[in-house]
């Protein structure tokens, strides 16, 4: 709205001091931040006095948990601040015609929903209960069904996979030296390309070629050529298995937010935790938008050049100020929960800014807390049925699942695990980051 204003105000040669800073990109990413911040921190009471005097409260289970007593009646659904400390910044700074933003806008509105829903029909059942005189013990099948949740998340998958697959906006540069002949220009392409235009950067008095090609590959580390085809997914089929390559893409992109979405969900155990994790995650997504969305930087690493990404930096940077800021509420002792609103979203938004920078298949890195989350509670499931088939009695690896819990078991403070989960998350951004240079 403002980028569209203040374009707006130049069109019509209004100027006055401050006018032309809209024009520049990390002006609005900073200013991006800086709103996300004082809406999340400013706003953010409000919000939680409005949870409070609607007694939308946290029930807490009795797991035998240090501290879980202290947790009950405190706010949930406190993922409304996270979701409107992105939204307002990005609808206000980013140009919005980009089809990078629309389709964070859409995940961050989708899954948002989605775990709204969630909270809200655990909140009426709560409700029900108090009214008939019983004492409410929360179970999972009082919000949404399992199978309900996962029709969304797979219907997000869908529509972006497609976009990105489909879409003639959706494109990749790739450098060329002899552009003279369009031959050689056909055969510098892999196969499953299809060449869509040419461009010419100059860059430090250096001519750059680039031809602009709609390819299905993203980032792989470890490797030479630093790339993956989709395509070589179904290579095996023989002649003419690229036409199916988008099925695969797409349903690769659906498994991928599937799983992440409902990594952070389970991560959301204790103060500030999930907040803190995707806060640190969006600042990796956010210099892997930054370095893939320059020429220099993309040349430098021999990275792919993703063209119109600049612009997603503002959603990132919103994204970053609304988790940071949440925390001044949700660190220990949490002011208010962000519950399934909030953390569905943050995990379907790392998720498909992973996909849309095409770094996904790095998620297992700079998402390791994420996955080792996931891991410990699919690892106990399985044991535990796996013993009690064979021995009539189940048997646990951990002393309660998700992972976060078997610490606090243990003995250790919420907010010490939450700390030391952050700097496992730091080294494993960090790894990630200098994966790129790694072959």
């Amino acid at each position: 709205m403002l980028y569209y204003f203040f374009d707006w105000l130049r069109d019509e040669g209004i100027k006055f001091p401050g006018s032309g800073l809209m024009q520049f990109i990390t002006f609005r990413v900073l200013l991006a931040v800086l709103l996300s911040l004082l809406i999340s921190t400013l706003y953010g009471k409000r919000v939680i006095n409005l949870l409070q005097k609607k007694q939308i409260g946290e029930s807490v289970r009795e797991l035998g948990l240090q501290g879980e007593q202290q947790k009950k009646g405190t706010p949930t659904m406190g993922g409304i601040i996270i979701l409107l400390a992105i939204l307002i910044p990005t609808l206000l700074l980013a140009d919005l015609s980009k089809v990078y933003i629309l389709l964070m806008l859409l995940c961050t509105v989708w899954l948002g929903f989605i775990g709204f829903m969630d909270d809200y029909l655990k909140l009426k059942a709560r409700k029900a209960a108090i009214a008939k005189g019983e004492k409410y013990k929360k179970k999972d099948s009082d919000g949404l069904a399992g199978i309900t949740k996962i029709i969304g998340q797979v219907g997000l998958g869908i529509i972006i996979g497609a976009t990105l697959y489909f879409n003639d906006r959706v494109v990749v540069w790739r450098e060329y030296y002899e552009p003279q002949a369009s031959a050689i220009t056909e055969g510098f392409l892999k196969k499953g390309e299809k060449k869509v235009g040419d461009t010419i950067v100059t860059m430090e008095g250096k001519v750059h070629r680039y031809a602009v090609v709609k390819t299905p590959i993203t980032t792989i580390p470890f490797v030479k050529s630093h790339e993956f085809n989709y395509s070589r997914l179904i290579s095996w089929i023989g002649e003419g298995a690229d036409r199916y390559t988008w099925i695969i893409y797409i349903i690769a992109v659906t498994f991928i937010i599937t799983a992440v979405s409902n990594g952070a969900n389970i991560t959301d155990g204790l103060d500030g935790l999930a907040a803190g994790v995707s806060a640190l995650i969006g600042a990796c997504l956010g210099i892997f938008v930054y370095v893939s969305g320059s020429t220099r930087f993309a040349e430098y690493l021999n990275i792919m050049y993703i063209p119109n990404l600049g612009e997603l930096s503002v959603f990132v940077g919103a994204f970053v100020g609304g988790c940071i800021g949440f925390l001044w509420y949700n660190a220990y002792p949490a002011q208010v929960f962000m519950g399934d609103t909030g953390s569905l979203a943050l995990g379907g938004i790392i998720a498909s800014l992973a996909i849309i920078v095409r770094k996904e298949l790095l998620i297992p890195i700079f998402c390791g807390v994420f996955l080792v989350e996931n891991l410990s509670v699919m690892l106990q499931v399985s044991y535990f049925k796996y013993t009690k088939r064979k021995y009539g009695e189940g048997r646990r690896i951990f002393l309660m699942s998700p992972l976060h819990h078997h610490y606090q078991k243990l003995g250790y403070h919420e907010s010490k695990i939450a700390v030391r989960f952050w700097i496992v998350t730091v080294m494993c951004v960090v790894f990630a980051i200098l994966s790129l240079k790694i072959r």
